[in-house]
C-alpha cells in the first residue's frame, strides 16, 4: 500500500462522491468540454467513459492509500456542519465495510459506461443517458460514504429517479409498468424508513452514524429501537429485496437495458443490505435482536422461493426468460446475505459482506452476457435461445458459451470462485448464531438454506445444458463470438471473481476487524 496524506484522502473521497454529479451537469452542456468525437452523441458517450474512469482511478488510489492495518477506523473523513438547527452534518468517511462497496460501484459504473460507448441502448438522446448514469453513480457512492442518517436517506433516494428513467426510456417491452412498479415500491418503503431515521435522530439527539454506533443503542429505549428497526428495516428490505417485498425486481430487470440491470443487481441492491449492517446492527442492537429470527425466516423463504422460481423458468417448455431467471436468482442470493446479517455474529456478517461483493461481480457479468445474447439473437427467451443457438453455444460462440458457463458455476457457489465463501460463511454463522438467539431455530434455517444451494446448482446447470451444450446443426445461423469491447468490459469481473475465490483474505482482511468493532459497540 502507498502512504497518502490525510488531506489528499479526504479530497479523493469527496471527488469520488461529487465528481459524477459534476460530470452529469457537464454532460448536459452543448458539448462536453475537452472531448471530441465523430458526432455529438459519440462525444457525450466518451465523456461518460472519461468521468467514470476518473472516479474509478480515484477509488483505486483511495483503496491503495487506505490504512489496511486499521480497517475498523473511519478514514478520509470530512465533517462539516450543514444544517446546525438539526445537527445535520456533511460527514464522509470509509472503513473496511464501505471501501469494497465503493470500489465495486466505481468499477461497475465504468464498465457500463465503456460498454454503452460501443453498444448504446436504443432510446432518447445519449446526453440524458450519460447524465442519468452519472447521477446514479453519485447517489450510490454517496450511500456508502456518508456518515449522517439524513444524508444517507438523501443518497438512498437520489438513485431512484435516474434508475426509473433508465428503465422507462431505454428499457424493453413492458418498461413503463416495470419502472412505475420500481419507483412506487421503493418510495413507499423509503417513506417508512425516513420515519424510523427521524425517530432515532430525535431520541438520540444526533444523526451522526459514528456517534450513534459508538453509543450502541444506550440512549435509545428498547421500544424505540424496536419501532425504529421495524420502520427502517422495511425500507431497506424493499431495496434488498427481501421476500415478500421483492415483486418489483423481476419486472424491473426484465425491462431494463443491459447496463441498467448490471447496476441494479450489482450495486443498488447492496444499498439495502449495507443499511442493515451500518445502521441497524450497531445503532439499535436490542431492536435488531428482536427481529433477527424473523429476518432469518424471511431470508430462507426467499432463498427457496427464488430457487424454485428459477427452476420453474429453466424447465423446457416453461417460456422462461433468461433475464428474469437471473433476476429471481438475486432474490435467493440476497437471502444468504440477510441470513448472515441476522445471525449477529462476525462470521455471518462477514459472509454477508463477502456475498454482497461476489453477487455484484457474478450477477453483473451474467447480465452483461444475457444482454450480449439478446443483441445477437433478439431474445432472452430460453426456448427461442435454444433454437437460435441449436442449444450449442459452445460450438457456435465458444468464448461466449464458456463465459456463460463460468458465470453459472460461479453463481451456484463453486469452491474456488467468489460465490462460495459468502454463502458458506453465512451458513456457518447460522450454525452458531449470537449467544442470545435460538440455536435450534437457526440450525433449521441453515438446513433450509443449504438445500437452497442444491436448487441453485440445479437451475444453473439446466440453463447451461439448454443453451450451451449440444451439436451444432448445419443449418443454424452464424453467431458472433465475444467482441473486443465486450472482452474489455467483462474481463475485470471474471478476474476479480477468481481472485476473490482463491484469495478471500483480500476482502475478509478488510471487513473482519471493522465487523468485530461494529458488533462490539460501533466504529471509531
Amino acid at each position: 500500500m502507498i502512504d497518502i496524506n490525510e488531506s489528499v484522502m479526504q479530497f479523493l473521497l469527496a471527488f469520488v462522491v461529487v465528481g459524477p454529479l459534476l460530470g452529469a451537469v457537464a454532460a448536459l452542456l452543448p458539448a462536453p468540454p475537452g472531448l471530441k468525437g465523430k458526432s455529438p452523441e459519440q462525444a457525450v458517450l466518451r465523456h461518460g467513459v472519461t468521468v467514470t474512469g476518473a472516479v474509478l482511478i480515484a477509488a483505486i488510489v483511495l483503496a491503495l492509500g487506505f490504512d489496511h492495518d486499521h480497517p475498523s477506523k473511519m478514514q478520509a473523513t470530512t465533517d462539516i456542519s450543514w444544517i446546525p438547527a438539526l445537527d445535520v452534518r456533511i460527514h464522509l468517511g470509509i472503513d473496511g465495510i464501505s471501501l469494497p462497496l465503493l470500489v465495486l460501484t466505481a468499477l461497475l459504473t465504468f464498465l457500463c459506461a465503456l460498454y454503452s460507448y460501443f453498444k448504446m441502448p436504443s432510446g432518447p438522446t445519449p446526453k440524458a443517458f450519460v447524465a442519468l448514469l452519472l447521477v446514479l453513480e453519485s447517489g450510490t457512492l454517496a450511500s456508502f460514504a456518508v456518515l449522517d442518517l439524513l444524508l444517507f436517506f438523501l443518497a438512498f433516494e437520489m438513485v431512484l429517479v435516474p434508475m426509473y428513467f433508465l428503465i422507462a426510456r431505454w428499457g424493453g417491452e413492458g418498461r413503463t409498468q416495470a419502472a412505475w412498479r420500481f419507483i412506487l415500491y421503493t418510495l413507499l418503503g423509503s417513506v417508512v424508513m425516513l420515519l424510523g431515521l427521524l425517530l432515532i435522530g430525535i431520541k438520540a439527539g444526533t444523526f451522526d452514524m459514528v456517534a450513534l454506533a459508538t453509543d450502541n443503542g444506550r440512549s435509545l429505549t428498547a421500544s424505540v429501537q424496536v419501532i425504529a428497526v421495524l420502520a427502517i428495516g422495511i425500507g431497506l428490505a424493499v431495496k434488498t429485496p427481501m421476500w415478500p417485498l421483492h415483486s418489483w425486481l423481476p419486472d424491473a430487470h426484465t425491462a431494463a437495458p443491459t447496463v441498467g440491470s448490471v447496476l441494479l443487481a450489482g450495486v443498488l441492491l447492496k444499498m439495502g443490505t449495507y443499511g442493515f449492517v451500518r445502521i441497524l446492527l450497531p445503532i439499535a442492537p436490542d431492536g435488531f435482536h428482536t427481529f433477527a429470527p424473523y429476518l432469518a425466516a424471511f431470508a430462507v423463504v426467499g432463498i427457496i422461493y427464488g430457487s424454485l422460481a428459477c427452476l420453474a423458468l429453466a424447465k423446457q417448455g416453461a417460456k422462461g426468460d433468461l433475464k428474469r431467471l437471473i433476476a429471481y436468482s438475486s432474490v435467493g442470493h440476497m437471502g444468504f446475505v440477510l441470513l448472515g446479517i441476522s445471525t449477529m455474529t462476525a462470521t455471518g456478517v462477514n459472509g454477508a459482506l463477502f456475498a454482497n461483493i461476489a453477487h455484484g461481480l457474478i450477477t453483473g457479468l451474467l447480465f452483461f452476457l444475457v444482454g450480449a445474447l439478446k443483441d445477437r439473437t433478439g431474445t432472452t427467451d430460453l426456448d427461442t435461445l435454444a433454437e437460435e443457438t441449436g442449444a450449442a453455444l459452445y460450438g457456435k460462440a465458444p468464448r461466449l458459451g464458456g463465459l456463460l458457463a463460468f458465470g453459472a458455476v460461479a453463481s451456484l457457489g463453486l469452491p474456488g470462485l467468489a460465490g462460495f465463501w459468502g454463502e458458506m460463511l453465512a451458513l456457518f454463522g447460522a450454525f452458531k448464531p449470537a449467544a442470545d438467539l435460538s440455536r435450534p431455530a437457526f440450525l433449521t434455517f441453515m438446513a433450509i438454506a443449504a438445500f437452497g444451494t442444491l436448487l441453485t446448482a440445479a437451475y444453473m446447470l439446466v440453463v447451461v445444458r439448454r443453451v450451451c451444450m449440444g451439436a451444432v446443426p448445419q443449418e443454424a445461423p452464424t453467431l458472433a463470438d465475444v467482441h473486443t469491447y465486450e472482452f474489455a468490459a467483462w474481463t475485470p469481473l471474471v478476474a476479480l471473481t477468481v481472485v476473490a475465490g482463491l484469495w478471500p483474505k483480500v476482502l475478509l482482511g478488510l471487513t473482519d476487524p471493522a465487523v468485530q468493532q461494529l458488533l462490539a459497540g460501533g466504529t471509531r
